[in-house]
């Protein structure tokens, strides 16, 4: 029966799900039908381009994957499928050009999400893909079949030829990702890996000096060290601890650090350019009448935040000598008491276990069943490498769900 029209659901209205309903609502006799839960779609993807939407980056493929860490060889073929210039082809299809600014990543000329999500989701209603909005899942009736709760509080079971989860994970949880699909997955005996924060800020008990007098104040072009990783670039001292895109880069590490002990100790680097012979070398020079700080600010340039983190973290005695303090600049131990909840965080970690996918990202239990995007258990830094995964698992689900199908076999 290979003629008869096919329909597959897509459940979930970010990047991954959209990329998939776009491939697939180009083949002929196929019913492509979008579920979400919210009024419109896209709604994390648009809060992330108020900023200026960081689509992917342009460094090179092994340094790209690399940034997957532990899920690097999962994504590997996903990504190198449609890649960064895949992504650019496609915005540029729509009618987006984009640039690659200072640091690499890969932006749309005007740097919003506004422009591109309306040429997108103009091509879907043009390709026939048909969009169900405020339709939240909430589990599987005794046939296995989804349902949904539509916005008049009336259940819809939903039958499909393929399906594919494509519904975020749990981080921005008033955008739709609330990961409560996580539970009904595993009453169908699929293991999903409890979700926690990434990308996100953690807690430090500064000083009530500190923490009132610098609330909010920057650190500049400094390094952090943890476990031997390294990252480099600025950070924002908060009244609960530590933000910004630098520790976001090791939020990874510190998690697992955090899994393993009470507290992780960031090595903070307050001047990256030098090494510590150097400063110790401008701290040896004569003091003269300045109080210490006035000679710290004066000599190593450092703001009155740095001086005040040197103050509550090193003793009378570091300060004193030259070359203790020239290694405190450099090692400066911040201890971590806890990540700051997953709610508050830009991605998650955790997800479905990717030992329960198959090549094609189909749920090797559940034949038909697919899925893709951050509901997967794989964690990225900011810098584009997020929307990319998304993109690309996507599209790999997609070509995934095109097997199948082309296989006569169904859910």
């Amino acid at each position: 029966m290979k003629n008869e029209r096919k329909t597959i659901t897509i459940i979930g209205g970010g990047p991954a799900g959209l990329i998939a309903a776009q491939h697939l609502s180009t083949l002929p006799d196929i019913d492509v039908h979008l579920y979400d839960q919210k009024p419109s779609v896209g709604r994390k993807f648009l809060i992330a381009g108020r900023g200026g939407l960081n689509l992917t980056h342009s460094e090179d493929t092994v340094s790209f994957l690399k940034r997957y860490g532990p899920a690097e060889n999962f994504l590997k073929p996903f990504v190198e499928v449609f890649s960064p210039a895949d992504i650019q082809s496609w915005a540029r299809d729509l009618g987006i050009e984009t640039f690659v600014g200072s640091s690499g990543r890969i932006f749309p000329t005007e740097m919003k999400a506004t422009a591109l999500m309306r040429a997108w989701t103009r091509r879907l209603t043009d390709q026939g893909v048909q969009v169900h909005l405020q339709h939240t899942f909430i589990g599987f009736n005794d046939t296995n079949s989804p349902v949904f709760l539509n916005k008049d509080g009336n259940e819809i079971v939903v039958k499909a030829d393929a399906l594919l989860f494509a519904t975020g994970g749990a981080s921005y949880p008033h955008l739709g990702a609330t990961g409560a699909w996580a539970q009904e997955l595993e009453k169908q005996d699929i293991n999903v890996v409890p979700f926690k924060a990434m990308n996100c800020g953690f807690n430090v008990e500064w000083s009530e000096h500190l923490s009132v007098k610098f609330a909010g104040q920057p650190l500049k072009n400094i390094e952090l060290c943890i476990n031997g990783e390294k990252c480099h670039g600025d950070l924002i001292v908060t009244e609960y601890g530590l933000e910004g895109g630098t520790i976001y880069g090791v939020s990874r590490t510190l998690n697992e650090t955090l899994d393993q002990n009470e507290t992780a100790t960031l090595l903070l680097d307050l001047r990256p350019e030098f090494n510590a012979e150097q400063l110790a070398i401008k701290l040896e020079a004569p003091r003269k009448k300045q109080s210490l700080s006035t000679f710290l600010r004066k000599q190593l340039k450092l703001s009155p935040l740095e001086i005040a983190l040197i103050w509550e973290h090193c003793n009378k005695e570091t300060v004193q000598d030259p070359q203790r303090l020239a290694e405190a600049i450099k090692k400066l131990p911040i201890t971590i008491v806890s990540a700051r909840p997953i709610n508050r965080a830009i991605s998650s970690m955790g997800g479905i276990n990717t030992s329960e996918l198959n090549t094609q990202l189909m749920i090797k239990n559940h034949p038909g069943w697919f899925a893709a995007g951050e509901m997967i258990d794989w964690d990225a830094p900011t810098g584009g490498y997020l929307l990319q995964a998304c993109f690309s698992t996507g599209v790999a689900a997609a070509n995934g769900i095109k097997h199948w199908l082309k296989s006569d076999k169904q859910i």
